[in-house]
């Protein structure tokens, strides 16, 4: 049961530093909606299980841990539902061609606002504050991302894109 209070209480502080910064960029939508999937019991209960069960990922001093190589399958599910019903998630602007190989789509702006959003709220819940684009750096070689949303990312991610907010 403590796991589930745990990961509710992560989840909560989460999604309350996303919608500080979604809100001080403007998308006031965005934000109260971010990641409302997560309480999505498909999502919930494996997450919760998987990040504060008895062998909880290890993480790099990034933040960031291998959710593709879990070993997990209920995890690895639940994190597919997740990229997929969440459009700020760059995974979700992946389409798999019929004879093998992936097409790249563009992030529509408030997406890819909404995903640096997303990299601040985590790094603040998770005590990596302002970290975002030390994560993005460490991590943006696995990113497969349209030309067009990469150059974006690369001229935003800066340590100062919330700071202006106030945020930081």
């Amino acid at each position: 049961m403590l796991k589930y209070l745990r990961y509710a209480n992560y989840v909560w502080r989460h999604c309350w530093f996303v919608r500080r910064a979604c809100w001080a960029k403007g998308l006031y939508w965005q934000g109260l909606i971010h990641d409302l999937s997560k309480w999505r019991p498909s999502e919930f209960f494996p997450y919760a299980r998987f990040f504060y069960g008895p062998k909880p990922p290890k993480r790099n001093i990034t933040g960031y841990y291998k959710p593709t190589d879990t070993g997990n399958d209920a995890f690895d599910y639940a994190w597919l539902l997740h990229q997929k019903r969440n459009p700020h998630h760059w995974q979700f602007w992946i389409l798999p061609e019929d004879e093998g190989g992936v097409k790249v789509l563009s992030m529509p702006p408030c997406y890819r606002l909404e995903m640096l959003c997303d990299w601040y709220g985590a790094s603040m819940a998770q005590g990596y504050s302002g970290k975002s684009a030390t994560w993005y750096t460490a991590n943006k070689h696995k990113m497969q991302l349209h030309p067009e949303t990469r150059e974006w990312v690369e001229a935003n991610v800066s340590d100062d894109f919330l700071r202006a907010s106030g945020l930081y």
